[in-house]
């Protein structure tokens, strides 16, 4: 069995979701379709799910609604009507979204998220409909009672639950089509996923089933080793570990949502990442172990967005719970860290400056003064992390002195080096304005005439 997931620009029109029918009756084995909502047809287009925020944030302002329905059930009139569909599945997602616009708003949260899901949901019946009607036996299923996650305020996850229920999938003899994104409470809450959440659900589908193969379908041959709108004719990455690619996940690869990969990770089912418009391509493979070449880095990616908490205080490295105490002021404002790289006398807390605003820097600078008092204490922003990474790092030599050397060539400052002790990446901070240069110059010293 193959769990196929279809982003949304694979599913963004009526044409794209009949490439998906074709791509899945090419092969019996793809038995468990995902799909998101449907993405832009070009690149002027709106999302769906851009257009069901603006529907919500009308709701949320008591405005009226109906105009902002009505453009949201268009989008999907416009793929029904060249698919053949007829009128009724229009009416059904207009009912779905007057219904959970009439919702409770007492948590506003929940009811965006309510009303995004309905496009990951409503796409999923459209789809499975159209199978139907060209001989392909369908079946759409909600997550509701099967995708089972955990209660607020945690971000959302699969609980152990929802595993088991899942399984049962595994036996139906028609294609089961499943909507991405998002799942419920034991309780009966929707709860979406974070970015990519698709993506999560797919590979959540394919561990509960045991599935032999996990394809997630995109617009794009294969995975590059360094972003192609920054570096030109980038290498093929044919072959990748779950670690690598959880690593380059994380740092910005766009491809494949980092939190992705945990479910198959865990059940050494490999994923094949390919091209909706161009199913014949063999894609990158993402396996739990490969054999290396003659390249140690196998890609090279670059996360903007980033703060830094800086904090000195003489002997700070024989203060016993510093760190801990600091970390404890970092979490009661729910801000999570990235990095800590540190000296005897100071440490840095890298961090995502989403989680920052104005009001909680002052507040963590003023209980760092009063709680620790420490020296010195403030915030920095504007930073970018650019990540080399590969399996075959752990047995090159001198590789950080060459990533150094080809950094400062540029007059570029480095303003943080961390390693992991997996040593399978190398982590750079610098300033954000500098990234691109930085990526280029990179690419060029680690791939440029290397034997792969």
């Amino acid at each position: 069995m193959i769990v196929c997931k279809f982003g949304g620009t694979s599913v963004a029109s009526a044409t794209q979701i009949q490439k998906v029918a074709n791509i899945v009756k090419d092969n019996t084995a793809r038995r468990i379709v995902v799909v998101s909502a449907p993405g832009k047809r070009s690149s002027e287009d709106i999302k769906v799910t851009d257009l069901l925020i603006d529907l919500a944030d009308t709701a949320l302002a008591n405005a009226d609604v109906a105009a902002k329905i009505q453009t949201v059930v268009n989008r999907y009139e416009d793929i029904t009507a060249e698919l053949g569909l007829g009128k009724d599945i229009s009416e059904v997602i207009a009912q779905d979204l007057r219904d959970r616009v009439a919702g409770d708003r007492s948590n506003k949260e929940l009811f965006v998220d309510s009303i995004k899901a309905s496009g990951e949901d409503n796409n999923a019946k459209v789809i499975a409909a159209y199978f139907n009607t060209i001989g392909v036996p369908a079946r759409y299923v909600s997550p509701k009672d099967l995708l089972i996650v955990n209660d607020l305020p945690e971000r959302t996850f699969a609980v152990a639950e929802a595993y088991e229920r899942l399984a049962v999938l595994a036996q139906s003899e028609e294609v089961i089509v499943f909507p991405g994104f998002f799942g419920y409470t034991k309780d009966g809450i929707l709860r979406t996923f974070d970015r990519g959440g698709s993506d999560i659900t797919g590979s959540i589908l394919a561990a509960a089933v045991g599935a032999e193969l996990y394809e997630n379908f995109t617009d794009v041959d294969c995975v590059f080793s360094a972003n192609p709108k920054v570096v030109n004719n980038p290498a093929e990455i044919k072959e990748i570990t779950y670690r690598e690619m959880r690593e380059l996940s994380y740092a910005g690869f766009s491809v494949f949502h980092d939190e992705a990969l945990m479910p198959v990770f865990k059940k050494d089912i490999p994923v094949n990442i390919k091209n909706t418009n161009n199913p014949s391509a063999p894609g990158t493979r993402v396996v739990p172990t490969r054999e290396l070449t003659g390249r140690p880095v196998t890609g090279i990616s670059v996360d903007s967005g980033f703060s830094t908490l800086y904090v000195s205080k003489y002997l700070m490295n024989r203060e016993i719970g510093f760190g801990r105490k600091l970390l404890q002021i970092l979490e009661d404002e729910g801000i999570s860290y990235e990095h800590t790289p540190s000296g005897l006398d100071d440490i840095s807390i890298i961090m995502r400056s989403n989680q920052l605003n104005l009001e909680k820097e002052e507040r963590i600078v003023k209980r760092v003064q009063q709680e620790l008092q420490v020296d010195n204490v403030y915030f920095r922003h504007g930073f970018s992390m650019v990540v080399l990474v590969g399996e075959g790092m752990r047995n090159s030599t001198g590789l950080a002195g060459r990533a150094a050397l080809a950094i400062s060539k540029l007059g570029v400052n480095i303003e943080m080096i961390n390693q992991g002790s997996s040593e399978v990446s190398l982590v750079f901070g610098v300033q954000q304005n500098y990234e691109d240069i930085i990526l280029k110059a990179l690419y060029e010293e680690f791939f440029s005439a290397v034997p792969v």
